[in-house]
Formats: structure tokens, C-alpha cells, sequence
């Protein structure tokens, strides 16, 4: 069975609430998807759907393929995904007598507002069985030479389940939280970090095999610290930004305090970049013996942390509630939201899955007059439709089941 493409009328929906605040026409999204489509990715072997400008809830048994359709729109934009899957996950596991359907592949129509524009990505010829980690990028139907192609057209910002643990554990999951969050702003971000990450593999690689050659290393080097500065002077606007947006934030979600703490991060609050590249040169080159014993580097951009508090209560956010932890993810996810509708004319694609099951019946309904209030084209995943009714005809509404999509009617 294919998809079925979805009208733009929502009034036989179930679950329309015709009386409902949220069912005014909203302000129209200048940022969204008008059509995806998916080629074997995980349990959505051929799938096709076309959506209007309005949110669009996906509801689902557990194991329906509701994450894994968020999974494939973060594949459009700068980075790994949601999950950070190598590409041999992203395969559906269905054997196929055609040798043209190897590999998979997400395609979509993208309207911004400079017009549309289609994206697409998938897996290289013969990289997922080899295990390699490389991906094909087009836009307009030319090969995209990087990411950062992706992030100019489309930003995405994303809230999963997993993340619930973000305030309690290592600072790499708030790392790459911020990072997303930094795209939004600059999509050179992530051209920058995957510079960095290669200069680290590389000069870790050369440390280890004992080989300090002076020029090669140093090279490497000059292009850590370069790019460590960059990145971090990226990371303290964005959250110097966001930190005033979620201050003066009101309603049902607490406000949240941001910080920011790192190596150039913090010598960058007093001394100028060129500096501060000095700076963090020497502690590399005098660092090189310990780095090829322990491996990496013990100082750069990925030691960098997102520090977050709850302003009401004054307390850091891990040590506040499961909700309030939650709560406070969707305060910063929604501020970030405002700003970059604010400084590029259009609000990110938010990727909310199974949010709404958490929250209570006040701040349910809070996020989604948030959501329709900006006119960001949302995708929401949950297994119950009924905690989505609020929504009304101003969301589009999709049922998933056994990796099929079907439009309800």
C-alpha cells in the first residue's frame, strides 16, 4: 500500500474540534515540506506523502515507524540524525531481488521563502555494506560537496525521548544539542565542526602511530585551534541570543538560564580570537605526548558544555524534575524557534516525538498554541490521536502502521 497525500481541508479529520482557539487559521509557514519521499529507510520500505504548511501529527502503535519518518527528515539537514545512526541502520532489512533497490534514499520538496527547492540524501553505492559512513546530498538535483548546503535551505531542531536524560549525563549530548540549535543561526557551523572532528581524528591518528612529524602535526594544529575559536565564538552568540529570548519567555514553560563553558569558550569572555588561537596552539603542541597516550586532545572545542538552570526555582536543571527537565527543553527548543523565525523570516521544522504524552493537560495545550502561534510546520508522534484533539483543524493528521502511512479521512 503507498501513501496517500494529504488535502489541504482538515475538516473530516476525527478528532476536529471546530470550537477550539487553536482551529483560526494560523500564520502562514514560510518553511516547510510539501512532499517526502523514503526508499527502503528502516520499516518504511516505499513511502510518499505530501502535507500542506500545517503541523502534522503522526499517531501509531510503538513500532509503527513514526520515529524513524522524524529520523528521515533530520537526514535533510547538517549532521548525523536524531539517532546518529551509521548508515547500515538506515537500510531497511527486507531482502530485495532488485540490485537497483539497494541503499536507501529520502527525497523532499522544500518551500521557503526565496521559493522551493528539493533535497535529497542517501546512502553512497556499496557504502553501507562496506559499513562505510558516507551519504549522498543533492539539492536542486545537483550533488550538494557538504552539509552545509542543507543547513542554508532547511533547519530542524528536534526533541526525542532519549534526550529526557540530557541535564544528567556527559556533556556530548548537550554538545551536539547546542550545535543543532547553532545551525539554525549559522549554517557554516557544521561545515566548521566537521573540519575540526577530521583535524582531531587525524592528528590523534598520527600521535598514536608515533609519528610527531613538526610541520604535519602542526598543521593540524593550527587548524584545531583555528577552528575551535570559530566554533566557539558561533556557540557563545547563539547562546548569548537564546539566553535573552528564554529569559523574557512567559506562560506555562519555566524560563531557562543558559551558560556556556569550554576551553576557547571561556578565554574568548576577555581576550581576542587571534589570542586565544595562540593560545590553545601551545597547549596542544605541549600536550602531544599525553594526547598519544590517552588519545584526543585535552583542550578544544569538544570539551565545550551547555550549562542550563531553572530561573523561577534557581536550581540547575539537573537537578530538577523529570517534567521540569522536560519543560525546560521545550522553553529553549520554542525561544530558539521565535528567534530564527525572527532572523531568517522563517521558523524551523520542529521534530517533537512523543512530547505530548508527557506533558500535563495545561502545558499540552500551551505547546501546541506555541506551535500554531509560529507557524512552524511541526511533526508530533504519539500513540494515543486523542491527546492531539486541542489541535484541531490546525494540524493534518497521519496514522502509521506496520511502516505504511495512511491519511486519515
Amino acid at each position: 500500500m503507498r501513501a496517500l497525500p494529504l488535502g489541504a481541508s482538515a475538516s473530516a479529520l476525527p478528532g476536529s474540534v471546530a470550537d477550539s482557539p487553536l482551529a483560526a487559521a494560523p500564520p502562514a509557514a514560510t518553511l516547510w515540506l510539501r512532499r517526502l519521499t523514503l526508499s527502503r529507510f528502516r520499516n518504511l520500505r516505499q513511502a510518499e506523502l505530501a502535507t500542506d504548511a500545517r503541523p502534522v501529527v503522526l499517531t501509531g502503535p510503538n513500532g509503527a515507524g513514526k520515529t524513524n519518518l522524524l529520523e528521515a527528515i533530520s537526514l535533510l539537514t547538517p549532521g548525523r540524525g536524531l539517532r546518529r545512526a551509521p548508515l547500515a541502520e538506515l537500510e531497511t532489512r527486507e531482502p530485495s531481488n532488485d540490485p537497483r533497490a539497494a541503499g536507501w534514499a529520502v527525497a523532499a520538496e522544500l518551500v521557503t521563502p526565496q521559493g522551493g527547492h528539493s533535497l535529497g540524501t542517501g546512502s553512497e553505492p556499496g557504502a553501507a555494506a562496506g559499513g562505510g559512513d558516507k551519504r549522498l546530498l543533492r539539492v536542486d538535483g545537483e550533488r550538494a560537496a557538504s552539509q552545509q548546503a542543507l543547513g542554508e535551505l532547511l533547519s530542524a531542531v528536534w526533541l526525542t525521548p532519549q534526550m529526557d536524560r540530557l541535564f544528567l549525563e556527559g556533556p556530548s549530548a548537550r554538545r551536539r544539542f547546542l550545535d543543532r540549535l547553532v545551525y539554525g543561526f549559522d549554517p557554516r557551523h557544521a561545515g566548521r565542526l566537521n573540519a575540526y572532528d577530521k583535524a582531531l581524528r587525524e592528528r590523534s591518528r598520527l600521535l598514536r602511530a608515533g609519528n610527531w612529524d613538526r610541520i604535519w602535526v602542526g598543521s593540524l594544529e593550527d587548524t584545531l585551534a583555528e577552528r575551535a575559536v570559530a566554533i566557539a565564538a558561533a556557540r557563545r552568540a547563539a547562546v548569548e541570543r537564546l539566553a535573552g529570548a528564554c529569559a523574557q519567555s512567559l506562560g506555562a514553560f519555566p524560563r531557562a538560564g543558559l551558560g556556556l563553558v569550554g576551553d576557547a569558550e571561556t578565554l574568548l569572555g576577555d581576550r581576542p580570537a587571534v589570542e586565544v588561537e595562540g593560545r590553545l596552539r601551545e597547549i596542544l603542541e605541549r600536550q602531544r605526548g599525553r594526547d598519544a597516550e590517552l588519545g584526543g586532545a585535552g583542550v578544544g572545542a569538544h570539551r565545550a558544555d551547555l550549562s542550563v538552570s531553572h530561573l523561577e526555582r534557581g536550581l540547575p536543571a539537573g537537578l530538577c524534575s523529570t517534567g521540569e527537565q522536560k519543560a525546560l527543553l521545550i522553553s529553549i527548543v520554542l525561544a530558539h524557534a521565535r528567534l530564527i523565525a525572527l532572523e531568517r523570516g522563517a521558523a524551523p521544522l520542529l521534530l517533537l516525538d512523543e512530547v505530548a504524552a508527557h506533558l500535563d493537560e495545561q502545558r499540552r495545550r500551551a505547546l501546541f498554541e506555541e506551535l500554531t502561534a509560529l507557524g512552524a510546520q511541526s511533526w508530533l508522534t504519539g500513540t494515543e490521536a486523542a491527546l492531539f484533539e486541542p489541535l484541531g483543524e490546525a494540524a493534518q493528521r497521519v496514522q502509521l502502521r506496520d511502516g505504511l502511512l495512511l491519511a486519515q479521512a
